[in-house]
């Protein structure tokens, strides 16, 4: 008999995992995570590529969350490439494998995966019923839509008919952790670089920590929902007025803009891709509105005024 609140979460130790694990917990769920280096109670080894005994633990549990994969946060050399789509293809296809062995399966499977998988659009809002996921030489974006289809190809093709399926198509998710992206933001802010980046019109699709918990907590209690959903705000905002935003809320009036063969030179310094800022992710959570979800930082400024707030007073609730 599958135990109603013991969820599996897989890739639990980064920002993400970390937040989820927090939430359900506190809503009263048994989590039991998958990890590379366990160190707390309720942490299991896995290695993401191959069965162990790891797998007894899906057996009879409610939910499995696979939020495991590097980040992107890197340069795309020919060895992160490798590490990026391994990382995700592997634990995809192992866990797949783990749960067609199970006798009782979880009920639900949430898999990550990413909003970078829609065009590139400046001018066109991109929900779940949209399937142009060509990539474009403006954004840069080739390999990430690369790994975005075959991570979703993987998911699709796992046998596993008795667990409904979600593939997770989220979007920058904003938090005060150290190393998040909001935090390197408010210190480039901060040190007078935040101004518009490249031509400032480029669309950013976020969503703020605790709506991202509370989208995830809805998914795995709502029973029709199965297939895509984008796990994003309902309003993306151009990189202009975003860089507005942070000004106002670190109090500091001006910014210097960065052009694109700045940011380039920048990217390279700080080993990251300037696609992670030049592509347009003008993305809108079709299906969970539809679905009844309703967000509680449905605005981009609204969502910075309360992470700030919390970021300079600790004590406050998160």
């Amino acid at each position: 008999m599958n135990k109603p609140n013991r969820i599996i979460l897989a890739g639990g130790t980064g920002f993400l995992g970390k937040i989820l694990r927090r939430h359900l917990f506190a809503a009263g769920h048994e989590i039991v995570v998958l990890t590379r280096a366990p160190s707390k109670p309720g942490e299991v080894l896995w290695d993401g590529r191959t069965l162990g005994p790891w797998a007894n633990d899906l057996e009879g549990s409610s939910a499995l969350i696979n939020l495991a994969g590097k980040s992107v946060n890197c340069r795309y050399n020919w060895r992160n490439r490798k590490l990026l789509m391994d990382s995700r293809i592997e634990s995809t296809k192992v866990l797949g494998e783990a749960i067609s062995r199970c006798a009782a399966p979880p009920r639900v499977w949430l898999n990550a995966s990413t909003a970078t998988i829609y065009k590139h659009s400046l001018t066109q809002n991109r929900d779940e019923t949209s399937t142009d996921f060509s990539p474009t030489a403006e954004a840069k974006d080739a390999f990430s839509v690369s790994i975005a289809e075959n991570w979703e190809k993987t998911f699709s093709a796992a046998q596993t008919p008795q667990t409904r399926k979600i593939a997770l198509r989220t979007s920058l998710v904003l938090g005060t952790e150290p190393g998040t992206v909001l935090r390197v933001l408010q210190k480039l802010t901060r040190l007078g670089l935040g101004g518009r980046m490249a031509s400032g019109e480029q669309y950013v699709s976020w969503i703020h920590k605790r709506d991202f918990c509370r989208a995830i907590e809805w998914l795995l209690a709502k029973e029709v929902l199965a297939g895509a959903i984008n796990i994003t705000a309902p309003h993306p905002i151009p990189n202009q007025r975003m860089t507005d935003t942070l000004r106002r809320g670190c109090k500091v009036p001006l910014g210097l803009p960065a052009t694109r063969w700045m940011l380039e030179i920048g990217a390279f310094v700080m080993r990251t891709e300037t696609e992670l800022i030049l592509k347009s992710r003008r993305v809108v959570p079709r299906r969970l509105l539809e679905s009844g979800f309703i967000f509680e930082f449905p605005r981009f400024e609204d969502a910075v005024r309360d992470l700030v707030e919390k970021h300079r007073n600790p004590a406050l609730p998160t």
